[in-house]
């Protein structure tokens, strides 16, 4: 068995390839079109993992609501100073600061992406 994707249905695709490609780096993958949506795969290139983005021809104007199950995406960042300043200059801001957390050696935080979908950012510290 091998985890290939998650699904994510999105509003907007421009922003949010403007987040996961441009802020966070993913590679775009395969679009797809189906009877009713595109499906647009981001890759993760170092895992081969991928997030799935729908873009559904009927998208609620308010966008979509976050189910209660779903938590976050975590993505390994070799540095959250380096992220922090990219992150600005493209005005984003945190959802939740970085912090570190000892019992674990990393440093981590949080950012929505332009659907409220919570990241978090991973650095582990030697």
């Amino acid at each position: 068995m091998q985890f290939l994707h998650s699904m994510i249905r999105v509003k907007n695709e421009d922003e949010s390839l403007r987040f996961y490609c441009d802020l966070i780096g993913l590679k775009k993958g395969k679009r797809i079109r189906l009877e009713d949506c595109y499906l647009q795969y981001l890759t993760d290139e170092k895992t081969g993992v991928e997030i799935e983005l729908t873009i559904n021809d009927s998208i609620p104007k308010e966008g979509y609501k976050t189910g209660s199950a779903f938590g976050h995406f975590a993505f390994l960042c070799d540095d959250l100073d380096q992220f922090d300043k990219k992150m600005k200059e493209m005005g984003y801001d945190w959802e939740t600061e970085p912090m570190y957390l000892k019992e674990v050696k990393t440093k981590i935080a949080f950012v929505l992406d332009p659907d409220n979908n919570a990241v978090e950012l991973i650095e582990r510290i030697n």
